[in-house]
């Protein structure tokens, strides 16, 4: 589970800013919620609005470069096209408008929770280099908190159970200690169990990839496609069942069976129209997420979605009959159908808006207070409210209409 996300310095983003996965204290929709062994509870969908531009992308793509900045070394020389992301060059880039921010590093914070303990994870990287890094944990039985290891520039400190790991003295500087050790201990329990989150624990999903549609079409397990033709039935298609035929190692064929009239046929996926191939692409991985209880983290949903289906889907990460895993849906969108009382909590609700000097700023619908103080009420009409700028993140202007007391 996702619990909490810091950056500072990154992109558009120049100023600390925090995505928070907990749970508030309000009173609606208080059955849909995660709540964990030890009692603590978390949202399992949070949405993202704002307008093109404002920087809502970048701060999933803050969440995503963090995690291949660690994933990266582990992938480096392996073959696997599933990896193959994870091997691509990237940089991080600091926030450009201004001379301070362009010398300075980007900050990373990550709170992050297994079935075995909660972790918080620190990482500060100058362009490719890593300046500071740090590994907590709180086991989740006993509450001990309890630190595992500590890098500067200076010098390595590991500490807890991890403090008899032995690590290079020429480690680059560019490379993670967490990198390294997942690299020289991976059978290390506590190592493992932190680089498991990272490797399969959360997911970025870019269904807009062709070939990575493909990939994750493949799928064809029981449960898996069960879930996905549920959701297809939900936008009234007449595509009743699919098949997956392998033609090699590297290449499969897809086939939708559709019933009209009671006459049945079957085509080939790429006969399709584009949005039913974007639900190819998308559908295995809300599919597999809910049943494996992974974080999906996705820009753009409803892009080719049916408003129908992205509620439906958003609904079923609400439902905990369904997620009974403790998945987590984390999406940026512009779809203002889905956008009120009934489908979310206020706390599910997040704004992007650029200030004056374009620095993107982040903020809950659940913080957001009017000139008189006052909160947004649960039972106000969000997507109305948006629409008019009262939340400050104007749909159709990239800056912010009236920033008052958030642009501090």
């Amino acid at each position: 589970m996702l619990c909490q996300f810091t950056i500072r310095n990154f992109k558009s983003i120049r100023d600390e800013m925090t995505f928070d996965m907990q749970a508030t204290a309000i009173s609606e929709h208080e059955d849909r919620v995660i709540k964990d062994k030890d009692g603590e509870l978390y949202l399992p969908v949070s949405a993202i609005y704002g307008p093109n531009g404002g920087g809502k992308s970048n701060v999933l793509k803050a969440l995503h470069y963090m995690v291949l900045k660690v994933l990266r070394p582990l992938y480096a020389t392996n073959d696997n096209e599933e990896y193959a992301i994870s091997r691509k060059k990237f940089v991080i880039e600091p926030f450009a408008f201004s001379d301070t921010t362009k010398n300075e590093p980007t900050e990373f914070e990550l709170f992050f929770r297994t079935e075995m303990a909660e972790y918080r994870y620190v990482l500060t990287v100058k362009k490719d280099v890593v300046i500071y890094e740090s590994l907590d944990r709180v086991k989740l039985d006993t509450k001990r908190r309890s630190g595992l290891f500590e890098r500067n520039e200076k010098s390595i400190e590991m500490k807890g159970t991890l403090a008899k790991l032995k690590v290079s003295e020429d480690l680059s500087e560019t490379l993670p200690l967490l990198s390294y050790l997942g690299i020289t201990y991976k059978k290390n329990e506590v190592v493992n169990d932190v680089l498991k989150w990272f490797g399969g624990g959360i997911e970025f999903l870019n269904y807009g990839d062709p070939i990575q549609e493909l990939a994750m079409a493949v799928s064809n397990s029981g449960n898996v496609k069960k879930l996905m033709l549920d959701m297809i039935r939900e936008m009234d298609l007449d595509i009743m069942d699919f098949r997956v035929e392998e033609e090699n190692e590297n290449w499969v064929e897809i086939f939708t069976k559709h019933s009209v009239d009671g006459y049945e046929q079957e085509l080939k996926l790429e006969e399709e129209s584009s949005g039913t191939r974007k639900l190819f692409g998308l559908l295995p991985s809300i599919a597999d997420g809910l049943l494996k209880g992974t974080v999906l983290v996705i820009d753009e949903l409803d892009a080719k979605i049916h408003p129908v289906l992205l509620r439906h889907i958003i609904m079923m990460f609400n439902d905990m009959s369904v997620n009974q895993k403790k998945a987590q849906l984390i999406f940026t969108s512009h779809d203002l159908s889905t956008m009120n009382s009934d489908v979310f909590r206020r706390d599910e609700i997040w704004f992007v808006a650029k200030g004056k000097s374009q620095n993107t700023k982040l903020y809950s619908l659940v913080e957001f207070k009017n000139d008189k103080g006052e909160s947004v009420r649960k039972d106000a009409k969000f997507d109305k409210q948006y629409l008019e700028g009262k939340y400050g993140a104007d749909p159709y202007l990239r800056n912010i209409i009236d920033w008052r007391k958030i642009n501090a």
